[in-house]
């Protein structure tokens, strides 16, 4: 476990004030800028903070100081902590605050009916509710079923976009594609290889008939004489 300096300008203010290390030293030490560090001594920055002492935190020794100030070129180095504390994982559902808590029946019925491939463990992880509830309102037997309205819990802010987009991927890796949502594919060659396609021919691309096209002219020329006598 990588050990964090506590309050790293307090620290700054308080080596500024009571050590006669350089301002590289204390920069280094306290994850600051040089120029930060100076503006500190010269009262510019980090005015009304109050020094904390690094010896009383435990994280620097007198004797480490005593080094660095002996030689300028000495990097300071954070002492260990006599007590480690093991990083503790949260198990079990997300926290929800108790002025958004009467919101995740609404968010669980957005995430029902927009991503029904997922499960309850996953919408469980999302909001931090419990599976009961969650099968309570796909089944519409929740106590509040009439008033639900679906809303987004990313914009409710029980879920973080991230996360929701992590759950779905994760759900639909495995499921099997639905008819319909790759579109339009073509037909494999076993389908279309025995075909009888035959092409139309449009009229005007058939052969003329001289016969035809002389009689038609005829009847034409007929009739405007008729037209005439009369």
């Amino acid at each position: 476990m990588a050990t964090q300096l506590l309050m790293p300008k307090a620290t700054a203010v308080w080596l500024v004030d009571n050590t006669a290390l350089s301002f590289d030293q204390i920069a280094a030490f306290c994850t600051l800028h040089p120029l930060e560090v100076k503006a500190i001594a010269d009262g510019e920055s980090a005015q009304g903070i109050k020094g904390l002492d690094p010896l009383i935190t435990g994280q620097l020794s007198r004797e480490e100081i005593a080094k660095g100030e002996k030689d300028p070129n000495h990097k300071l180095k954070i002492s260990d902590p006599k007590v480690r504390v093991p990083e503790t994982k949260r198990k079990g559902p997300r926290y929800t605050p108790l002025s958004k808590r009467q919101d995740r029946p609404n968010a669980i019925l957005w995430l029902v009916r927009n991503h029904p491939e997922l499960k309850d463990a996953q919408i469980s992880r999302l909001i931090g509710t419990t599976k009961s509830t969650i099968e309570q309102i796909r089944n519409r037997t929740h106590w509040n079923s009439n008033n639900l309205q679906p809303m987004d819990p990313v914009t409710l802010g029980l879920s973080s976009q991230i996360d929701l987009d992590i759950e779905v991927e994760r759900s639909s890796r495995n499921r099997p594609v639905q008819p319909g949502e790759g579109g339009d594919t073509l037909l494999p060659a076993s389908a279309t290889e025995n075909l009888d396609i035959q092409p139309t021919v449009r009229e005007e691309d058939q052969e003329l008939d001289a016969d035809k096209v002389f009689a038609k002219l005829s009847s034409l020329k007929g009739r405007q004489d008729d037209e005439d006598e009369e």
